[in-house]
């Protein structure tokens, strides 16, 4: 995403807990940032992509400390609906600027610039967002107030977590009844049935590849945060809590979702 960003010409300054993977950056013209505290004064726009809402906080509090009044602040992280409400008002009565800008879409979409980008926050701040977002974004757009980015986030990870039960249930059905599992991708990914986890993770459970990706450990912490956001707003998920459930049984939380698939496959009827 921040390659992106410099190859359409913005001035890019990058920080990086690990300092080597900020070096390809460097190459492509980037500066590198020796503290969050440094980047914060350095830019008049930010932008954060880190796991929880506790890195964020963390983060926002570095940056902050030296940036100039106005500086917008936009995360990309998926976090907790209410903490990115929180940091709207907190940063706000401080006097800076926050988006929460959720993204989606995969590595693969932040690699060819063609993520999906949920924010929330105030129009005119998501409008000063925007020439950065066009960088990498195939689509990016307002979908209400402070922690509505959040929110539909989580909608998307209820659909993500649908979608990969579905396909894992049908390919382990399929490996039992004795069908070709390549031709049963092929057929049913290509009909009615068909999904972008059938496309993306189809490849990946047939070739029993379960290097992430999304890994499990990020996909279960966001169902945490499905779970909170669904308390808020009195919303029923039972299908989102019977993936976390299952998701809790793949042996190895770093691996990616797709192996969920061994799960199905281990099970019975009687399960």
């Amino acid at each position: 995403m921040a390659g992106h960003l410099v190859r359409n010409g913005h001035d890019v300054t990058v920080w990086n807990r690990t300092t080597s993977k900020a070096e390809p950056l460097k190459e492509l013209g980037a500066r590198v940032a020796g503290s969050l505290e440094e980047l914060g004064a350095a830019c008049e726009a930010v932008f954060i992509c880190v796991n929880r809402s506790e890195d964020v906080e963390e983060c926002l509090d570095d940056l902050t400390q030296n940036a100039r009044p106005g500086t917008l602040l936009v995360d990309h992280s998926t976090i907790a609906p209410a903490a990115a409400q929180r940091f709207h008002k907190t940063l706000n009565e401080r006097g800076f600027r926050f988006v929460d800008a959720p993204i989606t879409g995969g590595s693969m979409g932040a690699l060819k610039g063609q993520l999906t980008i949920f924010c929330g926050g105030d129009a005119a701040d998501i409008e000063g967002a925007m020439p950065y977002l066009q960088s990498y974004a195939k689509r990016a757009e307002r979908v209400g107030g402070p922690g509505a980015g959040q929110m539909m986030k989580m909608a998307n990870q209820i659909a993500v977590g649908g979608a990969l039960l579905a396909l894992c249930e049908c390919l382990s059905f399929a490996k039992k009844a004795s069908l070709d599992p390549v031709q049963t991708r092929d057929m049913i990914g290509g009909g009615a049935a068909g999904s972008w986890a059938f496309e993306n993770y189809g490849p990946k459970i047939l070739a029993k590849d379960w290097t992430p990706g999304f890994s499990v450990k990020n996909q279960r912490k966001d169902f945490g945060y499905c779970r909170d956001a669904a308390k808020q707003v009195d919303a029923a998920i039972p299908c989102t809590d019977l993936v976390d459930s299952l998701l809790s049984q793949v042996p190895n939380e770093e691996w990616t979702t797709a192996a969920l698939y061994d799960v199905m496959v281990r099970m019975g009827a009687g399960d």
